[in-house]
C-alpha cells in the first residue's frame, strides 16, 4: 500500500507568451493559440539547470507535505532533456537536498517518465518510506526556435514538478496502476545529442489519443469503476487537442479534466506533476472521489495511475 502525500512545483520567471515567440518562428499568435491551447510558457535562464529546477520543485513538495528532506529514502528523477549522457539530474537532485547516500534514480523518459515514476514510488515505498519523484525539463533548449522548428517550438516550455509517495499515510492511496510501452513508432518522438527534437506531430497524437483512454478505461474496469465515477483526471499538458480527445473518447465531460496547458505549455514529464500541484493547491476539500493520472510518451510509452479516498474501499 503507498500513499499520495502531496505534490509541488517550480517554473523558471521568464514568461514568453505567444506575441514574443510568433516572429521567432514565423507563425501567428491567434493561430498557436487556436491549435494548441497554448498562450504562453517559461523559459529556463541561463543559469538553470534541469537538476537546478528539479532541486526547487522537489523543496517545494517536501514544504507543502511538511517533511523533512531527511525522511525521503529513494529519490526517483525524470527527464527527456538532460544536459549530459551521464550522469543524469538524480544524484545532483538528491544532493542538492542533502541526501547523502540516498539511492537516486533516473528515468530517462520524456513525456511520460513521471506517470511511471509515480508508478515505481507506489510499488518500492514499502521498501524506502518516503519515495520523492522529480520530473524536470529544459525543452526551450531543445527544440529549433526559429521556423524550421516551429511545429514543435510553439508547444515546449520548461519547468519541474514532483510528488512525495509515502508508505504511511497521505491524502490518496494509490490503488493500482498500468503501465504500457511499444517500440514499433518509437522514432516518431526522439531526441539526439546532436540533434534538435523531432515529433511527427500526425503519428504521436494518432496513438496518444488511442492509447492513453484505451488505458484509463481498462484500469477504471479492472477496479471496476466507471468513468463517470472519477472525480478528477489529471493528464500530460501535451497540447488541449489532445486532452480534448481523451475527453471525449473516455466520455466524461472535459471539465472533469485539470488543464494548466494555456500558461505553461508542453513541459514534457514535468507536466504532470505541474499540474498535479496546482489541482492540490486548489482543492480545499479532502478528497471524495477517485483521481486518475495518465500520461503519453517517448518510447513510445503510456499509462495511467489510480489513486482513491484513503480507506475507501473499491466498488464490488
Amino acid at each position: 500500500m503507498a500513499f499520495l502525500r502531496g505534490f509541488g512545483h517550480h517554473v523558471p520567471a521568464r514568461v514568453v507568451d505567444n506575441a514574443e515567440l510568433a516572429p521567432m518562428v514565423g507563425a501567428d499568435p491567434a493561430w498557436m493559440l487556436h491549435v494548441t491551447g497554448i498562450a504562453e510558457r517559461r523559459f529556463a535562464a541561463a543559469g538553470d539547470t534541469v537538476a537546478s529546477l528539479g532541486i526547487e520543485a522537489a523543496r517545494d513538495c517536501l514544504k507543502n507535505c511538511a517533511a523533512a528532506a531527511e525522511t525521503v529514502g529513494l529519490v526517483i528523477a525524470s527527464s527527456g532533456s538532460g544536459e549530459h549522457r551521464f550522469p543524469g539530474p538524480a544524484t545532483t537532485i538528491a544532493r542538492g537536498l542533502g541526501l547523502a547516500g540516498v539511492p537516486a534514480i533516473d528515468l530517462p523518459m520524456a513525456s511520460a517518465g513521471a506517470l511511471f515514476g509515480m508508478a515505481l514510488a507506489a510499488g518500492l515505498a514499502h521498501q524506502y518510506g518516503n519515495v520523492l519523484v522529480v520530473a524536470s525539463e529544459i525543452m526551450s533548449r531543445v527544440v529549433l526556435l526559429d521556423p524550421a522548428g516551429r511545429d514543435t517550438a510553439i508547444l515546449f516550455g520548461d519547468g519541474a514538478g514532483a510528488c512525495l509517495v509515502s508508505a504511511t499515510g497521505g491524502f490518496a492511496e494509490i490503488r493500482d496502476s498500468l503501465l504500457q510501452s511499444d517500440g514499433e513508432f518509437a522514432e516518431a518522438l526522439r531526441l539526439y545529442f546532436d540533434a534538435p527534437l523531432h515529433m511527427d506531430g500526425r503519428t504521436i497524437i494518432l496513438h496518444a489519443s488511442r492509447k492513453m483512454p484505451r488505458a484509463i478505461l481498462q484500469l477504471l474496469e479492472r477496479n471496476h469503476l466507471r468513468p463517470d465515477e472519477v472525480g478528477t483526471y489529471i493528464l500530460h499538458q501535451a497540447n488541449l487537442n489532445l486532452i480534448t480527445r481523451v475527453a471525449t473518447a473516455v466520455g466524461v465531460p472535459e471539465s472533469r479534466f485539470f488543464c494548466n496547458l494555456a500558461r505553461y505549455g508542453n513541459t514534457s514529464s514535468a507536466s504532470l506533476l505541474i499540474a498535479a500541484a496546482e489541482w492540490h493547491a486548489g482543492s480545499q476539500d479532502a478528497l471524495a472521489q477517485p483521481l486518475v493520472f495518465a500520461a503519453f510518451g517517448a518510447g513510445l510509452s503510456w499509462g495511467a495511475v489510480l489513486a482513491m479516498p484513503p480507506g475507501q474501499p473499491g466498488p464490488e
